[in-house]
């Protein structure tokens, strides 16, 4: 099998990072996989790349970037000054979904999460996306909490 490489993400990977955002049903109607990318994604990447509390990350097999997630570390006083890693925009690439690499980048991801001492570990995803709720609830994640947003237009 090939080796993947998890590492943070290069202004390079941005356009590789879009099409996986775009790769499923949701993503289909959000994103914008025009090249050269729009820049409202270069100045996005600048900021998260310019932030101390975020990680942009990809998995990388053969030179090709097949997955990405986000990290913000999230400092509270809550739970005695408890950090949290909150994990965001996780994609695989279609091509290589049922293969355990998911399993591996989330794997990746909590221990990145425990070596910047962050005592809990969270993450988002939509209520349509039943199998990543299976998923999630795999890794031993539990829904605990329910989310709530409100889209600023």
């Amino acid at each position: 099998m090939t080796e993947t490489i998890f590492r943070r993400a290069t202004g390079a990977d941005v356009p590789a990072i879009v099409k996986l955002l775009a790769d499923d049903v949701l993503g289909r109607a959000r994103e914008d996989v025009r090249d050269p990318p729009n820049p409202k994604y270069v100045a996005a990447f600048a900021a998260i790349d310019a932030d101390g509390n975020q990680l942009l990350a990809v998995a990388e097999r053969d030179r090709a970037v097949v997955g990405c997630l986000q990290i913000s570390f999230i400092p509270g006083l809550s739970k005695i000054g408890t950090w949290r890693g909150q994990i965001e925009s996780v994609r695989i690439s279609a091509d290589h979904r049922g293969g355990g690499l998911g399993r591996k980048m989330i794997g990746w991801a909590i221990a990145e999460c425990r070596r910047r001492g962050c005592g809990t570990v969270q993450l988002t995803t939509d209520k349509s996306r039943l199998d990543a709720q299976h998923f999630y609830t795999s890794l031993g994640f539990a829904a605990s909490h329910e989310g709530m947003k409100l889209e600023l237009k």
